[in-house]
């Protein structure tokens, strides 16, 4: 009995004196350090800004690498500031004062595409006040990048909305007209200050897309359209303040369906040349902006119809038929256009030319 209290009080100072040994050396098994550069993304040099109806959109992308230079798969998070000054306080030399930050979600890196964008909104802004931001990134709570590149932008009342967007469809172009913009959000006049417009356009159930230049009239012709497609378009207006723009709300959108019944002219210059089996057929090009391609038929010498034998794409006026009958039989080839409404208007065919 003596023997086996014993046996077991050695046991417990083992197990004891194991813990304690095991305590004073650590935590036993250990990680290879690893260094900061391994983690800290680098820091994000494309952080811009768009001005909207109601504010601002902060946008840029993901970092992709450390500043070691090894590839990242998620970030955290983002951690963005915000300063504002009134404008009479600004100064280039004075210190920006930035508050506390705003956290942003960050999440996966997709490894497909390679980058993810981000973006926040900006509400909340006071007229007549300059606005500041920076964002940096982390992958952890103790490992932030360093600063971004710095944005700035004044915000002022913005004009109020164009009214009356009215569109006029012509053969393959849009004219738009709205009437001018004389006040602004809060109903103050304009006084001598320029009222400028952009306009956006959106093909389909596509996502609006800014066209042209800035515009100190309100009218715009849009030449770029394609017949058998639909657009809507929109208009805002702009205010230059402090060296900066600041844009109104978009005019209610105005839809138009192109429809384009003219077909492009007769391609001219048909030649051809037969080199063994084969005949090659030449053409000049076409001198209309929506021409999409040519049609080439064949007419052997006992039909009495052509048959369409091949179409190529635009910049191509060439045609080369490797299944030409042999040069014991008469054959003629002619050549058509087609523009890129959809169904697609085609020419009248060309005089018919004998192969050689």
């Amino acid at each position: 009995m003596k023997t086996d209290i014993m046996k077991r009080s050695s046991l417990v100072c083992g197990l004891l004196s194991g813990l304690l040994l095991s305590g004073l050396s650590g935590c036993g098994y250990k990680n290879d350090p690893v260094a900061p550069q391994a983690l800290v993304p680098v820091p994000i040099n494309d952080l811009r800004y768009e001005l909207t109806d109601k504010g601002a959109v902060l946008h840029w992308n993901y970092p992709t690498e450390t500043v070691g230079g090894e590839d990242l798969k998620e970030i955290d998070s983002f951690m963005l500031y915000r300063a504002e000054v009134p404008t009479a306080s600004s100064c280039e030399t004075c210190p920006v004062p930035f508050g506390s930050p705003i956290k942003v979600n960050g999440g996966v890196i997709p490894e497909r595409e390679g980058k993810r964008a981000a973006s926040y909104d900006i509400g909340f802004l006071r007229p007549g006040h300059k606005y500041f931001f920076k964002v940096l990134s982390r992958t952890g709570w103790l490992t932030p990048s360093a600063d971004s590149n710095q944005v700035s932008f004044t915000w002022e009342t913005p004009p109020a909305v164009p009214q009356d967007l009215m569109a006029e469809v012509g053969d393959s172009m849009v004219a738009l007209q709205w009437q001018p913009v004389a006040a602004y959000r809060d109903g103050s006049k304009v006084e001598n200050e320029e009222i400028i417009y952009q306009v956006s356009r959106r093909e389909g159930k596509g996502s609006f897309q800014n066209i042209g230049k800035l515009l100190t009239e309100p009218e715009f012709m849009d030449s770029e359209v394609t017949g058998g497609h639909e657009y809507t378009y929109r208009v805002q207006a702009l205010s230059a303040y402090d060296g900066d723009m600041v844009a109104g709300e978009f005019s209610k959108p105005v839809d138009v369906e192109i429809v384009d019944l003219i077909a492009p002219a007769t391609p001219e210059n048909v030649t051809t040349v037969r080199i063994a089996s084969t005949v090659k057929i030449f053409w000049d090009q076409g001198a209309e902006a929506d021409i999409a391609g040519y049609r080439v038929y064949r007419r052997l010498g006992n039909e009495d119809d052509p048959t369409m034998i091949g179409e190529v794409k635009v910049p191509y006026n060439i045609y080369e038929d490797t299944e030409a009958p042999d040069e014991n039989m008469y054959v003629y080839y002619s050549v058509s256009s087609f523009d890129k409404s959809d169904p697609a208007n085609e020419s009248e065919r060309s005089a018919e030319v004998e192969a050689e």
